[in-house]
C-alpha cells in the first residue's frame, strides 16, 4: 500500500550503486581517491607488479586482476547494501509497530471507556429500579 509520499530515509538507487572502475582507472587515479573508503583498505592488499614488470602482464593477467579487483569491490559493496537495507528495515518496522502500539492503546482505551459506560448506567439503573420498588 503506498501512500504517495517519498521517503526521505530511503536512498535512490543511484545514491546506492555507484559504476566501478576499470582497472586502468584504478590505476590511473591517486591512491586516496581509487576507491570508497571500505575497499581501499582491500586494494591496499592487492600487490601489482613493480612498474618496470607492468608491460611484461599478458592482457589475461590483467583481465583477471581487473575481475579480482571487481569482485571484491561487488562483494563489499553489496555487503555494505545488506547491512543498509537491514537497517533501513529496523528503522521502518520500530516505526510501524510504534504507530500500530499507539492505535491499539487508542481502541482498548475507547473500548474499556465504552464497556465502563455502559456497565456504570446498567447498574445505576438497575440500583434506581431498586429504590423504586422499595418505596412503592
Amino acid at each position: 500500500m503506498s501512500t504517495g509520499k517519498i521517503d526521505a530515509n530511503i536512498p535512490l538507487l543511484t545514491e546506492v550503486i555507484v559504476p566501478l572502475p576499470t582497472l586502468t582507472d584504478i590505476i590511473d587515479m591517486p591512491k586516496a581517491a581509487a576507491a570508497p573508503a571500505a575497499v581501499a583498505e582491500d586494494l591496499d592488499n592487492f600487490e601489482l607488479p613493480p612498474p618496470q614488470r607492468q608491460a611484461v602482464l599478458s592482457q589475461h593477467d590483467w583481465e583477471r586482476l581487473e575481475m579480482e579487483v571487481r569482485e571484491k569491490v561487488l562483494q563489499q559493496l553489496q555487503d555494505r547494501i545488506d547491512f543498509v537495507i537491514e537497517q533501513r528495515v529496523r528503522d521502518g518496522l520500530a516505526d510501524v509497530l510504534q504507530t500500530a502500539v499507539e492505535g491499539m492503546a487508542a481502541q482498548i482505551r475507547e473500548g474499556l471507556h465504552q464497556t465502563l459506560d455502559e456497565v456504570i448506567s446498567r447498574a445505576v439503573t438497575l440500583e434506581l429500579v431498586k429504590l423504586k420498588k422499595t418505596n412503592i
